[in-house]
């Protein structure tokens, strides 16, 4: 059984989660993801990567219960240190990663999504939450971490010990996630927002060193943040991308980068 299926357009490798109903993650799902983020990684036909659910009704309803229930703690333990290994992964990759929540992202399908750059929510699509108090456990797999740098820490507090869902708009609304698209033609919307950050249009090694930027530079103290961004600026001016860049805004033309 094929638990990540991709398919690659125009510069935008999709990865879907398939494994019906809920496409909830297993061990198994989480290795063959990683071996697809990395091949995705190294592929330089690829610009930006989007991560979706197979079917209409789930994006992924976090980890498979029924596996967890019948393994030893030891074998959660490895688990969960694996999974979130893979999230560090796909969070690491210097390419813009999209998370395309096409139905329910709850528990730890949202912390899946969080590891992305950027969350495009389906309007209608389903419940978008960390609900796994109600289980007695806590978010384990970079909830805790990946909410509280994006909400804040009492909206990240709040949302994991009550436990609530929400709807797209109020995902946005809060900023949990960046767009909601119309159900109609959902998945054809998001590979068009994707197309946005690729060549030629756009100059997708700086889009990657941006991202690294934000993340690493983020962890550091200001001072140590400011140096790290003066040394990925110097690898992006020996870029031929900076060069056509700077090139067509002196000659008033538009660039055609080439994503290098």
């Amino acid at each position: 059984m094929t638990l990540i299926e991709t398919a690659f357009d125009e510069g935008v490798m999709t990865l879907t989660l398939d494994d019906p109903p809920a496409n909830t993650y297993s061990y198994d799902m989480m290795r063959a993801l990683e071996d697809a983020i990395l091949a995705a990684r190294m592929d330089e036909k690829v610009h930006v990567i989007v991560l979706t659910g197979a079917g209409e009704k789930f994006f992924c309803a976090g980890a498979n219960i029924a596996m967890l229930q019948s393994v030893t703690p030891t074998f959660k333990y490895y688990f969960c240190l694996h999974a979130n290994e893979t999230l560090v992964r796909l969070e690491q990759t210097p390419k813009l990663v999209i998370a395309a929540l096409n139905g329910h992202a709850v528990g730890g399908g949202l912390e899946v999504a969080l590891a992305a750059d950027i969350r495009i929510a389906k309007r209608g699509g389903g419940k978008i939450g960390l609900p796994e108090v109600h289980l007695g456990v806590l978010p384990g797999t970079g909830g805790t971490q990946r909410l509280v740098r994006l909400l804040g820490r009492a909206r990240a507090t709040e949302l994991m010990i009550t436990g609530k869902n929400m709807d797209a708009d109020e995902a946005k609304a809060m900023g949990l996630v960046n767009e909601v698209f119309e159900a109609a033609g959902f998945m054809d919307q998001v590979k068009a927002y994707a197309k946005n950050f690729v060549p030629p249009g756009r100059a997708s090694k700086a889009v990657g060193l941006i991202k690294r930027a934000v993340l690493a530079g983020g962890e550091m103290s200001f001072a140590d943040g400011l140096s790290y961004e003066r040394e990925l600026q110097q690898q992006l001016f020996t870029s031929a991308d900076a060069g056509e860049g700077l090139a067509a805004y002196v000659e008033k033309r538009k660039p055609v980068f080439r994503g290098g």
